[in-house]
């Protein structure tokens, strides 16, 4: 296991204990901004105003709303850097009541844990490393990125990185699970399936077909697709919608299903037969299509790779067992274009995507050590040449 000097682990420790209440009260106020998937243009403008008060050398936004800070500039003439994302945006419409509340060691409110309290971190992070007495070898970058969450489809951390060529190594960051390394990326497709044909009075056309009852057929019929353990895959009708009223053959039906896998031929297998099972269903009454709504690519880290050290002996340090697993995250991103990459917790908590959603105040100490012992190492590795992209295993 790579070994991190006592008193840089004490420092970070210490860091962190003397500013985790203001990374708490920051997490508080960043949740209270809506940002629903494509619409985080109010909680942008927040981050970027508080990256440029922050510390951060530079801060531009780009054209879809992303915000890309800059720190630890270096003097070498096309430096490799690291990247730090957090994403900004929510699962909730925007007109979802984002009342925030501190309840002895927990903070609840919508968003709390995935994402603001990353935000929040990373917001405060010059001043973070600062107590810890870190001097950055490498440039850093991070971002509050859009898209993330639902139909984002990444989008902002495909931006994000087409801008920035130099990045050797990203670490996305997330909430809750402290502890959790996800090393593998959960690639997905999102479909919608469209079934649509001439309608009519439910007596006085009875039976013709109904959209739905085909849509129903299409479903029952992809729901008996057997499905993988290993490598694990997954498939899921997430909306059903259509008709006009109670007694009209409806001339219009959708479905939106979303399939996953950290396989990309499982994924592509999956796929096939849901295509292939829809084609059965069209006739004369009734068209159906297939439109795609996302794709977000798959792939893994060899286990001997450098940046899974790093993250691994920062958790040690902490007294904390890392548990390295499959996910679907910003790093998906990276990690499927070869560069290394990984998303790392902060916090426990619980109830995602619920309303009532927390984090646990008191892990947050080690969480936010954690991060700084990370940045530390791997921009001084960055510096030294030490991470590259041999070590990862290509879909």
């Amino acid at each position: 296991m790579l070994a991190l000097a006592a008193d840089r682990v004490a420092a970070a420790r210490h860091a962190a204990q003397s500013m985790v209440e203001e990374v708490i009260d920051l997490t508080a106020r960043i949740a209270s901004v809506a940002a629903p998937t494509f619409a985080e243009e109010a909680r942008a403008q927040l981050i970027s105003d508080l990256l440029r008060k922050g510390g951060y050398t530079t801060v531009t936004n780009d054209d879809i709303g992303d915000v890309i800070g800059t720190i630890g500039a270096t003097s070498t003439p096309d430096p490799v850097q690291l990247l730090l994302a957090a994403h900004l945006d929510t699962v909730f419409p925007e007109d979802t009541p984002l009342v925030i509340r501190r309840d002895g060691l927990r903070l609840y409110g919508p968003g709390v844990g995935d994402n603001s309290i990353s935000l929040a971190a990373l917001v405060l992070l010059p001043r973070l490393l600062r107590e810890a007495g870190v001097e950055l070898e490498s440039e850093v970058k991070v971002t509050g990125n859009v898209g993330e969450e639902g139909l984002g489809n990444l989008r902002g951390m495909r931006a994000v990185m087409d801008a920035l060529p130099s990045i050797g190594a990203v670490v996305a960051i997330e909430g809750h699970g402290l502890g959790r390394v996800s090393h593998s990326a959960v690639g997905s497709r999102r479909l919608r399936i469209r079934t649509t044909g001439p309608g009519g009075h439910s007596w006085g056309n009875a039976g013709r077909q109904s959209a739905i009852h085909v849509l129903a057929g299409i479903v029952a019929k992809l729901d008996r697709i057997p499905l993988t353990s290993n490598p694990r895959t997954s498939f899921n009708v997430g909306l059903f919608e259509g008709g006009v009223s109670v007694n009209t053959i409806a001339p219009r039906a959708e479905a939106v299903i979303d399939m996953r896998s950290a396989d990309p031929s499982s994924l592509a297998r999956l796929s096939d037969q849901v295509e292939e099972v829809v084609r059965e269903f069209a006739h004369d009454e009734i068209d159906t299509t297939i439109e795609v709504l996302g794709e977000r690519p798959s792939g893994s880290l060899s286990p001997d790779s450098r940046i899974i050290a790093v993250a691994r002996s920062a958790l040690a340090c902490l007294g904390i067992d890392a548990i390295f697993d499959a996910s679907s995250t910003d790093a998906n991103i990276p990690i499927s274009r070869g560069i290394p990459g990984i998303c790392i917790r902060l916090t426990q908590g619980g109830n995602d995507h619920r309303e009532d959603e927390y984090i646990e105040t008191a892990p947050l100490v080690d969480g936010l050590a954690q991060l700084v012992l990370v940045v530390d190492q791997l921009s001084r590795d960055l510096a030294a040449g030490k991470i590259t992209s041999l070590a990862l295993e290509r879909p």
